[in-house]
């Protein structure tokens, strides 16, 4: 069996075990645990649908609750208004219903975040919650129940529908997973500023995480309307939005098998206070102690599931003498001196004039202006406090370039009339590496890397691309990375988008000297490999005479030198501010 078809099969078992338990729960239980494992999978729904803002994009929403009770109030009125298909068309409706709502509250989420989001996202769900309760749901007043569609009558068959809608749901968040769409979301959970770097638009993907959350809480409120056959505001407490939080972070309901057992909990502990007499409201406690536990590990439950899977997969694999896919590709040697490629006669790949960073009173970059060539490794040094990240900032559009100029590849995105947004520039050929590890854990090594480069690469061109920079496989998780493996990764990313310039801020950071000299190597073979010119940030000067052609220098906002490496480092003025030494006499 080949590799890439390893997951297939095991999806495909698992999920043949799992209609077999569903059908033999429904077969084999009694009336009233049937009832409750329909509320644990409607459940689960829910908090698949947290698992998705929560769990995979890293943003906190307390109005899961108002989106169900969306979603069961558009089933009340189609029930009353008698559209025809039953619950098998009401269901998909019920969850568009819910989208435009979702956006609604997206909006906020562009500015906001942590504590502050809670809030708008809380206050949402309480302002739904007064208004189910003045007007309360279709059908009601009257008497009028949401009847089951033929094949759904008995809770036996709800039941397995139930099930059903679950694992559509859960397989279609898989299959989202894989896209681009998805590792946005995760990318997102980890740093928006690297996301963007990354050409994704943060809006775009903060608004696409509260939509597909919004329509799966709509259908779990659909599911619950069918279950219940009549549903009242009681039913959707905004309490129950914390409580469905707490154990999303607790399950880990990313993961469906995280989002099924946090449904499965929810019922089970429920249960077993109501048979000891215990008030119901200490489940809520269980719940907040795990989810705290949880976020103190920095994982939920399905995570070290996973985790442990992985772990055994790997001693079965050691024992059979296979050498797993996650033993990393060795380091190539160090490549020989090359030509200077001779890039003064080619058109500028990164332009930039008069670019002027202020924080207040204080001029960070005063008036900077520098040109790196098609086919260049170009080097930007300077003291700490010279104005170098404040510079690659300006450049890559996070903080405005005070009216300079700022061209790449002949297309200028800042000039005197402002910028264009950070992942438009980084479409347009300029991207960036950042000095702290912004690499998202959640991935995969292949997932990062074709997030990256916006495009699909197979394992060979993955492979290539990692030779001689990280030693790590396609297959491997990002998670099982050291931190310098990491950050060698964001560049291996940033180079396969092939784009017109590359800015590496300090990518042999925390490297040793073999490490720094390999690297050096393969940063000169950048532009006959990739296409790319590189603008390399970096306080390493062996590095940087090692690898680029040009070097400029900064202290104090301003250029105190340009040109070659070797005559710039001998200059009076270098050596006095960069170097803290006196030419010699």
């Amino acid at each position: 069996m080949r590799p890439a078809d390893r997951p297939v099969v095991r999806w495909a078992v698992a999920g043949v075990l799992m209609a077999a338990a569903a059908y033999g729960l429904a077969a084999g239980l009694p009336a009233y645990w049937v009832f409750l494992a329909m509320s644990a999978v409607i459940s689960g729904v829910l908090l698949q649908s947290l698992g998705v803002v929560a769990g995979q994009a890293g943003m906190v929403s307390l109005c899961q609750m108002a989106f169900a009770a969306i979603g069961a109030w558009t089933t009340a009125q189609l029930n009353v208004w008698g559209v025809p298909g039953g619950l098998y068309v009401w269901l998909p409706l019920a969850g568009l219903a819910a989208v435009p709502f979702g956006l609604l509250i997206g909006l906020p989420a562009l500015r906001l975040r942590g504590v502050h989001l809670a809030i708008v996202t809380l206050g949402f769900a309480a302002t739904v919650d007064v208004v189910m309760a003045a007007n309360s749901f279709p059908g009601v007043s009257q008497g009028v129940v949401v009847g089951r569609p033929a094949g759904l009558t008995s809770d036996r068959q709800f039941f397995l529908f139930c099930c059903g809608v679950f694992a559509l749901v859960a397989v279609a968040l898989a299959v989202v997973r894989r896209t681009r769409l998805g590792a946005s979301w995760r990318a997102l959970k980890e740093s928006e500023r690297a996301t963007a770097a990354a050409g994704t638009s943060v809006p775009g993907a903060k608004l696409s995480a509260f939509a597909v959350s919004a329509f799966i809480a709509g259908l779990s409120g659909a599911l619950l309307a069918g279950q219940l056959a009549m549903v009242v505001s009681r039913n959707f407490d905004p309490g129950q939005s914390l409580v469905a939080y707490a154990v999303a972070v607790m399950a880990g309901a990313h993961h469906a098998e995280g989002a099924l057992i946090g449904g499965a909990l929810g019922v089970l502990v429920s249960e077993l206070l109501r048979r000891f007499g215990v008030p119901q409201q200490w489940a809520n406690v269980v719940f907040a102690v795990g989810a705290v536990q949880a976020m103190t590990q920095g994982s939920g439950m399905s995570d070290g599931l996973r985790a442990a899977l992985r772990a055994r997969r790997a001693r079965r694999a050691r024992r059979s003498g296979r050498s797993g896919a996650g033993l990393g590709v060795p380091a190539a040697a160090p490549a020989p001196e090359l030509p200077a490629p001779g890039p003064a006669g080619r058109p500028p790949a990164l332009r930039i004039e008069g670019v002027s960073v202020r924080y207040g009173q204080v001029v960070a970059v005063d008036g900077v202006g520098l040109t790196v060539r098609a086919g260049e490794v170009h080097g930007l040094v300077g003291p700490n406090g010279a104005g170098k990240s404040s510079l690659v900032d300006a450049i890559s559009g996070f903080v405005p370039a005070g009216g300079g100029l700022v061209e790449v590849g002949g297309v200028t995105v800042a000039g005197a009339r402002g910028g264009t947004a950070v992942h438009r520039r980084a479409r347009a050929g300029l991207r960036r590496t950042f000095q702290q590890d912004r690499v998202p854990v959640g991935l995969s090594v292949r997932e990062y890397l074709r997030f990256a480069a916006r495009r699909s690469l197979s394992d060979t061109e993955l492979t290539e691309g990692l030779a001689g920079l990280v030693a790590a496989a396609p297959g491997d998780p990002i998670a099982a990375l050291d931190v310098g493996s990491r950050r060698l990764l964001e560049v291996a990313g940033t180079l396969l988008a092939r784009p017109a310039v590359a800015v590496l801020d300090e990518p042999a950071a925390g490297l040793g000297h073999a490490e720094s000299e390999r690297l050096g190597a393969w940063l000169r073979r950048v532009p006959a490999r990739y296409g790319a010119a590189v603008l390399l940030i970096e306080h390493d000067l062996d590095l940087v005479r090692a690898a680029c052609t040009g070097v400029t220098v900064l202290d104090f906002g301003r250029v105190i030198a340009q040109g070659p490496p070797a005559e710039v480092f001998a200059e009076p003025g270098v050596l006095r501010a960069y170097l803290g030494q006196e030419p010699a006499a």
